[in-house]
């Protein structure tokens, strides 16, 4: 006796072309079209959450540096003074007071500064 696979085909397909929506022609109707086109999209996916991670380390770097320079001093001897100190700040949360708190973050560097 024959089994049709209909169910589990069709769902198979339809996750495949919902995962495609909004690609352009072919690329989002022809389920082989799609399949290739979602596995390349998967594929950076996945590239370029790591990219981000990278550029948004940049970003914060540049921040710090721009704030840092504007209180008279320079981005590595900051952050080896402040590897120094005691206190214990990512460069994602010194950047965010650098854009936010200005004046907070000139009372950092001071303390940090001084310490080294």
């Amino acid at each position: 006796m024959r089994i049709k696979r209909g169910t589990k085909a069709r769902r198979r397909r339809n996750k495949i072309l919902e995962r495609a929506s909004g690609f352009y022609a072919a690329n989002s109707r022809a389920i082989t079209h799609a399949a290739e086109k979602t596995d390349r999209a998967m594929q950076y996916m996945y590239r370029d959450r790591k990219v981000r991670g990278r550029e948004m380390r940049q970003l914060w770097t540049q921040r710090i540096n721009a704030a840092v320079r504007m209180n008279g001093t320079t981005y590595s001897r900051f952050i080896g003074a402040l590897r120094k100190s005691p206190i214990e700040l990512d460069r994602k949360m010194l950047a965010d007071m650098a854009l936010r708190d200005s004046a907070g973050f000139a009372a950092l560097v001071k303390q940090i500064m001084a310490n080294a």
